[in-house]
């Protein structure tokens, strides 16, 4: 099938090309913006506009950079440094003011602003209005409560961030943390800004908080909700009642990261702990893993230290008491020289002892001879016949023991345990054959035996005869040894002056 003929006129072409007819040449863009800045100026030279400020900002110059909008328009603008210092109140965010200035434009952003001479107050802010009676509303409830904040992990393994996919937010955040200690990372993008912002960032924060451990996706430790800096309108999605209540309610600790240092939105107030900048959040969030190392390295040698410092101390004490120990031969001197005096003392003292024995003995035997010994022999043998032993040195001695057992038999029979049994006593017994002693005891026992002379009976404690009682007669005392006859002592004169060998 063919195709339909183009029309050359209206043809496009690769190169531009000047028409027949056209007289309109092309301008540039900074040609277009000069014409447009001339038209502006030349048109509103002098305006008095009245909006609320929003997203005041100072300079290092000195000069001032704000928004004046109302319910359907924003309009930016400028006032220079001369103008500032005249300025009689400090400019917020919210206040309803009246600037007086002339228009302009600024062609590097292709936008048209007001260049402020002068600036008053008109009002309060409608916006700040809502955001004051909202945060008055959720602080009643005990959402901005001190007392439900909670500690940040020291070290989560998982960190949830709330935040755009795209901004320069998540790179920084990612940036630290790669740089503090590198920890698994959970995006969940959402909008920012704008409209249906949000319900997108309530419901990340109640999706991360549903998360149950064990899941396919870890559940983080952490949560970080971030924006960047901004206007207040900007950053009104979290000043929202349903951002503000979802953040309360997560279960995760959560670390509000919204706007510049100079930026508070209602999520601060909520959040366990509030960051200036995204990159402090993420400073917050975890410790430096340098920092650990070093740490841990630090404890590793303490330890280590501690370890060997007994040991150190132990062997410079054993090497200062070494050193004032004597030497061992300096210690053994002293002995060493007194075995050698009293081993020269015994030499001296055998060799003395020697001598003298033999000049004793060589007295002794100049004073032995036989007629000494013959001598002496006789004189010894003169003396043993004079002692003459008699019977009656033994049977003294023998006769007196005799009659000491004699009189112990006598009394052992007199006080037999069964003596008493003549005299008509009886003993009574258990039927184990104790003797007992007193009623108590007789009492405690079913059956008692009687023993008297000539037998036992065997009786109940009703006083009943037992009938297998044996009734054998109590055993005979053995008789008392006979006295013996006590012998006269001998009357000879030749014994009177011997003694007893028993004595």
């Amino acid at each position: 099938m063919a195709s339909p003929p183009i029309d050359s006129d209206k043809q496009a072409n690769l190169v531009a090309r000047e028409r027949e007819g056209d007289n309109a040449q092309p301008l540039s863009i900074t040609e277009i913006s000069s014409l447009l800045k001339r038209t502006v100026e030349d048109r509103f030279g002098y305006v008095r506009l009245r909006g609320e400020m929003s997203g005041v900002k100072r300079a290092a110059s000195g000069h001032m950079y704000l928004a004046l909008k109302d319910e359907k328009a924003v309009i930016d603008g400028v006032m220079w440094r001369g103008n500032t210092s005249k300025l009689a109140f400090n400019p917020e965010d919210g206040l309803d003011v009246i600037a007086s200035g002339k228009l302009t434009t600024y062609p590097g952003r292709s936008k048209y602003q007001i260049v402020i001479d002068n600036l008053e107050l008109a009002g309060e802010g409608a916006l700040l209005a809502l955001l004051e009676k909202t945060r008055a509303k959720l602080a009643a409830e005990g959402l901005f409560a001190s007392d439900r904040k909670r500690a940040l992990p020291y070290l989560p393994r998982v960190i949830g961030v709330v935040t755009s996919p795209t901004g320069s937010v998540i790179r920084d955040i990612l940036h630290r943390l790669a740089d503090r200690f590198p920890s698994h990372v959970l995006v969940w993008p959402v909008l920012v800004q704008g409209q249906g912002s949000a319900a997108q960032v309530a419901g990340a924060i109640r999706g991360f908080s549903e998360m149950g451990p064990g899941g396919p996706t870890p559940r983080p430790d952490l949560l970080i909700v971030a924006r960047g800096g901004g206007s207040i309108e900007d950053l009104w999605g979290f000043n929202e009642e349903e951002v503000v209540r979802a953040v309360a309610d997560c279960s995760i600790p959560v670390i509000s990261a919204v706007g510049h240092e100079t930026d508070t939105t209602l999520v601060d107030y909520a959040a366990d702990r509030r960051a200036p900048t995204p990159t402090a959040a993420a400073e917050m969030a975890v410790p430096v893993r340098a920092d650990l190392a070093a740490t841990l390295s630090d404890f590793a040698t303490r330890q280590r230290r501690a370890v060997h410092r007994p040991v150190e101390l132990g062997r410079e004490r054993l090497e200062a008491r070494v050193q004032r120990l004597p030497l061992p031969e300096n210690l053994l001197q002293p002995q060493t020289q007194r075995l050698d005096d009293l081993a020269e003392r015994l030499r001296r003292g055998l060799t003395m002892s020697a001598g003298k024995g033999r000049e004793a003995l060589a007295g002794v035997s100049a004073r032995l001879s036989p007629a000494i010994l013959r001598r002496g022999a006789q004189d010894a043998r003169r003396r043993l016949d004079q002692v003459r032993l008699v019977p009656a040195l033994v049977e003294q001695p023998m006769q007196r023991k005799r009659e000491t057992l004699d009189a112990l038999a006598r009394l052992a029979s007199q006080f037999h345990p069964e003596k008493p049994l003549e005299r008509g006593y009886a003993i009574v017994r258990d039927a184990a054959g104790r003797a007992l002693t007193g009623k108590a005891q007789a009492e405690q026992e079913t059956a008692l035996k009687l023993q008297f002379k000539d037998g036992e009976l065997g009786v109940s404690t009703g006083g009943e005869a037992d009938p297998s009682a044996q009734s054998a007669p109590p055993p005979t005392p053995p008789p008392a040894p006979k006295p013996a006859k006590r012998r006269a002592k001998p009357s000879n004169p030749e014994n009177a002056a011997q003694t007893d060998l028993f004595d």
